[in-house]
Order: structure tokens, then sequence, then C-alpha cells
């Protein structure tokens, strides 16, 4: 049981690291600091993907379910809706470059916005 919930947990965290990878530029406008977090985040969950390495989350949580007396990612809630967005059947090398690039483009993008926001704030004032 308590490897069963340390392998969900694991999960919830590993879900959490892959939107803060994606979406993590947008706490910037609240929290300036995030974007020394976010950018070497970002950069590891695109080299990941253009690798096509496992996230070193993905082992451990599966040794966890391992550990437990778990054959796979059946059963509830979390495995059955959780695990299809980390570990989706039709990945290939290149559906990861592709996640990659719009990892990448996606923040440059966000990234550029903020930075534009910041510049004309500084004009205004």
């Amino acid at each position: 049981m308590c490897y069963w919930i340390a392998a969900n947990l694991l999960l919830i965290l590993h879900l959490g690291y892959v939107c803060f990878v994606v979406f993590g530029a947008f706490l910037v406008l609240k929290w300036q600091w995030i974007v020394f977090l976010h950018i070497p985040a970002a950069a590891w969950g695109a080299l990941i993907e253009y690798q096509g390495w496992l996230c070193p989350l993905t082992p451990w949580e599966q040794q966890l379910r391992q550990a437990g007396g778990l054959a796979g990612y059946s059963g509830g809630f979390i495995e059955h809706y959780l695990l299809p967005v980390l570990y989706p059947a039709y990945l290939n090398r290149e559906i990861q470059i592709v996640l990659g690039t719009f990892v990448i483009v996606f923040n440059i993008a966000v990234y550029g916005w903020l930075l534009t926001r910041f510049v004309r704030s500084k004009r205004g004032h």
C-alpha cells in the first residue's frame, strides 16, 4: 500500500513537473525569480524529448509500483486518467521531437511576450 501511494505521489509530481516545463513561464508574471527555475526545467524537458531519454522519475515510479506488487498501470483514478498523459501509447521518436520543439517554441514565445511587457512598462515610467 505504501509503495502504491508513493508511486502515485511521484506520478502527480511528475505531471506537475511536465506542466511547469510547458506553462511555467506564465508564473514569471507573478514571481520573476521563477525564471531561474523554469528555464533549466524547460531545457531539461526539451532535452529529454530530443534525446529520447526517459525522465529519471519514470523508472523510479515503475520500481515503486513493482515493489508494491503492481504489474502495470491499471487500477484506480490516477492510473486511468493521469498515466496516459505522461506515457501515451502512440509516443514515438517523431512525436518526441515535436514535443521538444513545442516546449522550446512555446516558451520562447511566452518569454518574448514577457520581455516585451517588461520593456514597455519600463518605457512608461
